[in-house]
């Protein structure tokens, strides 16, 4: 099989990372007999630079042509002052826009052995694994009018039953392949628009009436999400809301260098890690490069359908986290402190451990060596 898949590093530490995530895509790759065009494109400050915008429209099409496109990280001081429709962050509105990608879901586990990382209690953040799903193409981001003068600032949110119906179902169908539970975040005590993505989730919650639904207001999901994160599994929201959780949630995992992302429509899908572009540790060797990895376990198991190689990347991860290593960002005392290019190196070999030790399903795709 072969799968275009288009290659955006970014800004900061985005193409340390991307460089650790694009060597073990393609090794995993070579095992399962997948054959991968890799395109590389400038995008967010580096395209800036090179070319004057955030995104290109030849950038663009090469992520139309591609079943799947990994993403490092975009952004930085130096374009700060940038007008607010020239900084690198709006290439990844227009990408969500262009692409159609309406779903983005973000996972928050704590590992077992980082269970002492999180600056909250162990015993808070034990055990915790959920699933933010997020709207991503609507909502106040992209409402319109939208604007200031010198006395007003303006946004306009706005949601469609189209809109809200189709993320709603993939809550649901996430928490099928899950727990069997979601939670409907929203403001509805005060925002109309939340009323009316509340009445339209309960409408589509009776196609899954094995599906547990409970509605939460936003600023108590929040509350809940550092008392008790280990109570929810699926978190349904709106693109705001889920921007904003969702960065709460990496407090509960210890750091956002942990927490990967897939951004799905459709036709097409985005993988990236959800951290930022962290330019003060940028060409240090030094970022933490699992979110990367893991969001190319998620682009095996959605984009490329082998969650097998997907299951495999997860356990290397937790393996070599179980042996005691860490990246400067998640280190704990006695660990050992690995760069950015090691702790790709130990992920690999642990995966290939796996591969070799565990029993391989008929239908996994793995090539034999010979």
């Amino acid at each position: 099989m072969r799968f275009a898949v288009t290659i955006l590093p970014g800004d900061g530490i985005g193409p340390e990372v991307m460089d650790v995530g694009v060597g073990i895509m393609v090794h995993v790759a070579q095992g399962y007999g997948l054959l991968l065009d890799l395109t590389t494109k400038q995008v967010g400050g580096a395209s800036l630079d090179a070319c004057g915008l955030p995104i290109t429209d030849d950038t663009l099409e090469a992520c139309y042509g591609a079943q799947a496109v990994l993403l490092g990280a975009v952004g930085g001081p130096r374009w700060e002052g940038l007008p607010h429709d020239k900084k690198p962050e709006r290439a990844l509105l227009r990408l969500r826009e262009a692409l159609g990608l309406y779903t983005n879901l973000r996972p928050a586990r704590v590992y077992p052995a980082l269970v002492e990382a999180s600056s909250l209690r162990p015993e808070v953040v034990r055990d915790t694994d959920l699933l933010v799903v997020r709207e991503l193409t609507g909502g106040i981001y992209f409402g319109k009018p939208r604007g200031y003068d010198h006395d007003h600032g303006w946004n306009t949110l706005v949601y469609t039953r189209d809109e809200v119906e189709r993320i709603a179902r993939v809550a649901f169908q996430q928490a099928d392949l899950r727990r069997k539970h979601v939670t409907c975040v929203d403001k509805a005590n005060v925002l109309e628009s939340s009323q009316f993505w509340r009445e339209i989730v309960h409408e589509v919650h009776r196609d899954y009436p094995h599906i547990e639904l409970v509605d939460l207001y936003v600023d108590n999901a929040a509350m809940q999400l550092v008392r008790n994160p280990g109570q929810f599994d699926v978190l349904l929201t709106q693109n705001m809301f889920g921007d904003i959780l969702s960065d709460v949630a990496s407090v509960v995992t210890g750091s956002l260098g942990m927490l990967p992302s897939a951004s799905i429509g459709d036709e097409h899908a985005l993988y990236e890690p959800v951290h930022g572009s962290a330019p003060d540790i940028a060409g240090q060797n030094t970022a933490n490069p699992l979110a990367m990895i893991a969001s190319v376990a998620m682009m095996f198991a959605t984009s490329f359908n082998l969650p097998e190689a997907a299951h495999l990347l997860e356990q290397a991860i937790e393996g070599t986290l179980s042996a005691g290593y860490r990246t400067a960002d998640i280190a704990t005392p006695g660990a050992t402190v690995l760069s950015t290019s090691d702790m790709g190196a130990q992920v690999q070999e642990a995966f290939d451990h796996l591969v070799q030790t565990q029993p391989v399903s008929p239908t996994s795709g793995l090539v034999e060596s010979e």
